[in-house]
């Protein structure tokens, strides 16, 4: 990462009004690009099993995703149908990029061609179209904002049952983020510092070099961020105000990042951008369990 073109990123300031959040919508051209960049159509009969529920890859090894190209394919969750994919729709991809077992079973309903990508094939389509990155992080956030106001209004945000901190970044990464971006981009808070509140506007996320932070929705601890995760970052991809609150639990060091710098690292590093989606992804499946 060393090679990265890092902007100066901005300091932490006086947060403004949000401006409107832009609609995040899926680019069917896009994804067609970012899948033919990586791996090349394939016919499946019907009656195909792309995969099933519950289906975890094996050691080292990621579930891959896939672009319909033609066709119909079908998904089922404990034996029920619970939805379709047509034709310029992506599948699969959660399980993929979050390491977690499969939620639905895929089946061709008709006769379809599809690009599939594996790990090694996602990150080298990555490296050719790291927009996509971005808009699924989108797609993923809008999803994950509509789950916390379902929970929200429905008061069962209640207790703290958050898991232990998770690693997003390896040491090599945030010590490249922390050279890169220079001592400037480096904050330290003492425990209980209030970061940032829910519903303002988010200008920085923020990389946990040190310490632990606790992110939380009106008043109830969700998540709590050890080194190497990152927090912040969803209001920087959609550019609406905050989903959360984040408070120091310990006193604590952050790498803090602009949406500038954010936008450029996921498009100058693939890792960076898959390290991302899988925190998201696991951030939605977290939240997707509270709602059933």
């Amino acid at each position: 990462m060393d090679e990265l073109d890092f902007s100066k990123p901005a300091q932490p300031r006086p947060q403004q009004p949000a401006a409107p959040a832009p609609k995040q919508v899926y680019n069917a051209a896009m994804a067609l690009e970012f899948f033919r960049a990586g791996g090349k159509p394939a016919s499946a009969a019907a009656g195909t099993r792309f995969f099933e529920e519950n289906q975890k890859a094996g050691f080292l090894k990621r579930d891959k995703m896939y672009l319909l190209m033609e066709g119909e394919v079908t998904l089922q969750a404990g034996g029920k149908l619970i939805g379709a994919v047509k034709a310029g729709e992506i599948f699969g991809e959660m399980a993929a990029i979050s390491e977690s077992p499969r939620t639905a079973s895929a089946t061709a309903k008709t006769e379809c061609r599809v690009i599939a990508l594996d790990d090694k094939e996602f990150l080298k389509a990555l490296a050719v179209k790291p927009e996509f990155a971005l808009m699924l992080m989108g797609m993923m956030i809008l999803r994950l904002r509509g789950m916390l106001a379902r929970l929200a209004q429905n008061n069962t945000l209640a207790g703290d049952d958050a898991s232990s901190p998770a690693r997003v970044f390896d040491k090599d990464m945030v010590a490249a983020l922390a050279k890169g971006l220079g001592p400037d981009a480096t904050v330290r808070h003492n425990r209980g510092t209030p970061l940032f509140k829910e519903g303002t506007a988010g200008a920085l996320a923020y990389v946990v070099l040190e310490g632990r932070v606790a992110v939380s929705i009106q008043g109830n601890v969700v998540q709590r961020v050890g080194p190497g995760g990152i927090f912040g970052e969803m209001a920087l991809v959609d550019q609406s105000t905050r989903a959360a609150s984040a408070a120091a639990e310990t006193d604590c060091a952050l790498i803090a990042i602009n949406r500038t710098v954010f936008v450029n690292l996921v498009k100058a590093n693939p890792e960076f951008g898959a390290a991302l989606l899988g925190a998201v992804a696991e951030r939605v499946r977290f939240i997707a369990e509270r709602v059933k």
